[in-house]
């Protein structure tokens, strides 16, 4: 399979419009646009029966204690690990794209409802999907302003004091199973574990991000 985008270009950096934060000199970081880049895809195998896409963040820090703190850096070689910001199952085989927007725009406090989810498939039909919860879930559940369940796609927010540039897999599978076996309220990597035996193709697009000035002055 192929996978695209016309968002964002595979190794390039990502635009603060599909970010869940964006670079603010006042405040060092502020809210931005989070919306859902475009997607599209083909090549899908033959006896394809669903779709299911992930966006993972592998840079994720794995000790948390210094992350956005004055005065503290993370380190390149500080352990990292996968932070999902976007799992969606049910893909019907024969959809080919996601459109820029159209199952996120804006950040939602307190995260966006869930599981179901609903994306026009064809003549103007549509087809309910299945979004997990993303780990913005349990990174704000100590936050009363922002505590709840993180449905869908939520975009990056690395931490400002972030040494390395954070890049995040779109990765996209084909399974031949219509609907994977899930709880209601699954996680990305409850998702992850369930492919095992079921993927009959895969593709994927990186983009890079990052909220520290030093590195974005750097890039450019």
């Amino acid at each position: 399979m192929r996978l695209w985008s016309d968002s964002f270009r595979d190794g390039g950096f990502i635009p603060p419009a599909y970010a869940f934060a964006e670079m603010d000199p006042a405040s060092r970081v502020r809210l931005a646009g989070n919306r859902n880049p475009h997607l599209a895809w083909d090549e899908v195998p033959n006896g394809t029966e669903s779709l299911i896409l992930f966006c993972i963040d592998g840079d994720a820090p794995q000790d948390g204690r210094d992350v956005n703190q004055a005065g503290r850096e993370l380190a390149i070689a500080l352990p990292r690990g996968d932070f999902f910001h976007w799992t969606l199952a049910d893909l019907p085989p024969a959809l080919r794209a996601i459109g820029e927007g159209s199952l996120s725009d804006g950040v939602t406090p307190h995260g966006k409802p869930g599981p179901a989810a609903l994306l026009g498939v064809g003549n103007g039909g549509a087809r309910p999907l299945r979004q997990g919860v993303n780990d913005y879930s349990a990174w704000f559940s100590a936050d009363p302003a922002m505590a709840g369940d993180y449905y869908g796609y939520d975009g990056p927010c690395p931490p400002w004091n972030d040494l390395r540039i954070h890049h995040y897999i779109f990765r996209l599978y084909a399974l031949d199973e219509a609907r994977l076996e899930l709880p209601e309220r699954f996680t990305g990597a409850e998702a992850y574990a369930a492919l095992r035996g079921h993927i009959l193709d895969e593709a994927q697009l990186i983009g890079r991000y990052t909220l520290n000035p030093a590195l974005a002055a750097a890039k450019n």
